[in-house]
């Protein structure tokens, strides 16, 4: 396998000022609650799966937009002290820079509303400007928070490049059979899969029969993040359950992002799918454990000690 350290990646994607308070339940509309533990992190799917791999020990390179706003500065900051190189994030003065509004729930689930901003401005123009550096990689990570035409193109050319191609199919949105043909992974949660394939998602036997509707429109493998329930492989071969570790869910904001991020650093490693899929699930696990976005982002020691069953504080 590939060391780590020598693994490439370029995510393209959303970068988001995430603004994050602790509520007892969802308001009705007209209705004010009181909610506590007011905080602001960095986020957005694509800085956050950007920040994981970096974590997890690959070289990374951000594609996004952000305004030319103060929320701007603190999130390319952010990224840049991270050790992510930001050279192609452009900086939009038409647009504010992408907010996300959290709520988390006592159960541990959360709501979010989201205004995308700059991240709205991305186009396939960008993904064409740093070609050479998406030749440079060794796997291409895009996400359906940015417009459907710049993923299209992010996917296109990391095919043409001969790229692993993966796609952290959230938000929950419907996209084109082409973008799924152009993904060597397409990894949705249950409720990004119900968009994506209109079927109802309701356990694995739902969630194996939605995940193969969209092997029919053209993908090759699908990877179903499920939550506290783990993760499940489909692909023409069949559907095989990978269960998640127990864990103490305090926020599982980027949980998603994690095993996303994980999954395409393993297997741009040349780490078998299964194995990926195994690690995947630790850093997602890990993920849960902590308030925020970016903040709950593991480390490769981190999941490797939670991998050996140990503190992996």
């Amino acid at each position: 396998m590939k060391a780590v350290e020598d693994v490439r990646v370029v995510v393209v994607g959303s970068s988001n000022f995430d603004v994050v308070v602790n509520a007892e339940r969802p308001p009705r509309e007209g209705e004010n609650i009181l909610a506590t533990n007011l905080k602001f992190f960095p986020g957005g799917k694509g800085a956050n799966q950007a920040v994981a791999v970096k974590r997890l020990g690959a070289q990374v390179t951000f594609i996004g937009a952000v305004g030319t706003d103060i929320i701007g500065d603190f999130l390319v900051g952010h990224l840049e002290a991270s050790g992510i190189d930001t050279h192609w994030v452009r900086r939009e003065p038409e647009r504010s820079s992408g907010c996300a509004f959290i709520s988390i729930y006592p159960s541990g689930n959360n709501s979010i509303v989201v205004d995308p901003g700059a991240n709205r401005t991305l186009t396939p123009k960008d993904i064409d400007d740093a070609h050479e550096t998406l030749a440079e990689a060794d796997a291409v990570l895009t996400v359906l928070e940015i417009p459907m035409e710049t993923v299209e193109e992010v996917l296109r050319a990391g095919r043409k490049a001969g790229k692993l191609t993966v796609l952290d199919a959230g938000p929950p949105r419907q996209c084109s059979a082409e973008i799924l043909r152009l993904a060597d992974i397409v990894s949705p949660n249950e409720t990004e899969l119900e968009a994506l394939s209109r079927e109802t998602v309701s356990g694995h036997e739902s969630a194996a029969k939605a995940a193969r509707k969209l092997l029919d429109l053209g993908a090759e493998t699908v990877v179903v993040k499920m939550g506290s329930d783990g993760s499940m492989l489909v692909t023409t071969g069949g559907a095989t359950h990978f269960p998640a570790s127990k864990v103490e869910a305090v926020d599982p904001t980027a949980a998603g992002d994690a095993f996303t991020a994980a999954l395409t650093v393993r297997l741009a490693m040349g780490e078998k799918i299964d194995e990926a899929m195994r690690y995947a699930n630790l850093a997602g696990a890990l993920a849960v454990t902590r308030l925020g976005a970016l903040p709950s982002l593991p480390t490769r020691e981190e999941v490797d000690a939670f991998a050996a069953g140990t503190d992996p504080a």
